[in-house]
């Protein structure tokens, strides 16, 4: 079930993604933002899968609420938040604000 959830949070902010890039650069720009989170999102995944794997060998809560996939799955949240941050959020406030630069003053 967590892991839905996270799965979920990845689907929200890969629209968020793609609709900001959509509506600054293009289209091409939002299935390139599509692309580059499917990009990192896989990476990541393959590095802190074998690492939960250390961390946790075996099901250590009984039935399925967290296992070692659940746990690799928060492992990758955690740079993909800083990823998302630089590439997404810092980028749209900075075109906020050169948007803002160039408007004329009202009078």
């Amino acid at each position: 079930m967590i892991d839905l959830f996270i799965y979920h949070l990845h689907i929200v902010g890969i629209l968020y993604a793609f609709t900001m890039r959509w509506q600054q650069e293009g289209l091409k720009g939002g299935f390139l933002a599509v692309g580059m989170c499917a990009l990192v999102f896989t990476i990541l995944w393959a590095i802190t899968g074998p690492i939960a794997r250390i961390l946790m060998p075996q099901q250590v809560f009984p039935g399925d609420v967290f296992t070692s996939d659940t746990l690799s799955l928060l492992l990758l949240l955690i740079p993909e938040v800083v990823f998302f941050r630089v590439f997404f959020l810092r980028a749209a406030s900075a075109a906020e604000r050169d948007t803002a630069a160039t408007l004329p003053p009202l009078n």
